[in-house]
């Protein structure tokens, strides 16, 4: 498609700026998109402050307020969103771009934002990442660096991936035995029912339900959509850290020197550090690996010394629950780089 898309329009990235560096700078209107949210907008119970505040704030979204203010709000759950967001926004004003404040997030003592707020920042800067022409598989498989998913494994050994949330919401509804049936096929060339399989014949379908989030895709080595994903996190790695990678797919890691690795997910760390260290990994374990890729510096000197001309292991695993829950900042904080002058 040539034409621009305007894709997951609900991460509200249109309503930010982009500086003459390509980073990303807070709006008022980016601010008053939370203000629209379940946790923060007004419903008919909202009391006479509450009202009043969310009026100001609406209507200037940077301006001050005081815990006296939010002390006086009737509703303590909605008194503890307001104390969140504010300390949120807070960071958010402080910080030089939307990139710096992702960053900071995870370079002090623990993040103190709400799982669902970094999902979304994560989201907006694929967004950004991706551009207004993306594939639809590039698009579809950056939905795995902001939102959790379920791991089938079929009979032939296929591994599909498919959002989480969507399952979960599906479980609810008489046609969620399709779904289970689906990710039973052994085909992926299947015909369209509630739960997709995102392939070359169809993928233009992605772009009439976008925001459903109810394609799966297969994650298996050699399958298009991990070639594709190995492309997203070498553009994730430049665009925050400027350096140029080559991430490539792998089958296995059959390297006598390995001397460095980063897990993309809880579970894939784990995992990982256990076969570096020769600890016995029993096979269920190794089972629960989803993709092994290869990462090579190809920006000259940013590595530590030691790792010049050696190669970086990436690995991603779900966990015990089969959900593969990505933590794309391990890629930006866990790699051998030499300090900056």
């Amino acid at each position: 498609m040539n034409a621009p898309i305007n894709y997951w329009p609900q991460c509200a990235y249109k309503t930010l700026q982009v500086s003459a560096d390509n980073q990303l700078l807070v709006t008022d209107d980016f601010l008053r998109t939370y203000l629209l949210r379940d946790e923060l907008n007004l419903v008919p119970e909202s009391c006479a402050v509450e009202k009043l505040l969310h009026q100001r704030l609406t209507q200037n979204p940077r301006t001050a307020v005081s815990e006296t203010e939010i002390a006086e709000m009737m509703d303590s759950d909605i008194q503890e969103n307001y104390r969140i967001w504010l300390r949120y926004r807070t960071k958010l004003l402080t910080a030089s771009s939307l990139e710096s404040f992702y960053l900071g997030l995870f370079a002090g003592d623990g993040v103190d934002v709400p799982p669902l707020f970094v999902n979304q920042l994560v989201q907006i800067f694929m967004r950004h990442i991706l551009g207004d022409k993306p594939s639809a598989m590039d698009a579809r498989v950056a939905e795995l660096f902001f939102r959790s998913q379920k791991m089938t494994v079929l009979e032939d050994g296929l591994v599909m991936s498919a959002d989480h949330e969507t399952i979960e919401r599906n479980a609810q509804a008489p046609e969620f035995a399709n779904i289970v049936d689906l990710l039973k096929q052994t085909t992926v060339a299947m015909k369209s029912i509630d739960l997709d399989v995102l392939h070359e014949d169809n993928v233009d379908l992605y772009w009439t339900r976008e925001s459903n989030y109810d394609f799966a895709i297969p994650l298996n080595f050699g399958q298009t959509a991990v070639e594709h994903f190995s492309k997203l996190l070498a553009q994730w790695l430049n665009h925050f850290l400027g350096i140029e990678v080559k991430i490539t797919p792998l089958a296995a890691i059959n390297d006598p020197q390995w001397v460095w690795h980063v897990g993309l997910d809880a579970a894939s760390t784990e995992i990982l550090n256990a076969l570096y260290n020769k600890d016995m990994v029993e096979a269920n374990s190794i089972a629960r690996l989803i993709c092994l890729f290869r990462l090579d510096f190809i920006s000259p000197n940013v590595a530590l010394p030691e790792l010049t001309g050696k190669p970086v292991y990436l690995g991603m695993a779900m966990n015990h629950d089969k959900l593969l829950k990505l933590k794309p900042q391990n890629l930006l904080f866990n790699l051998p780089l030499a300090p900056m002058s």
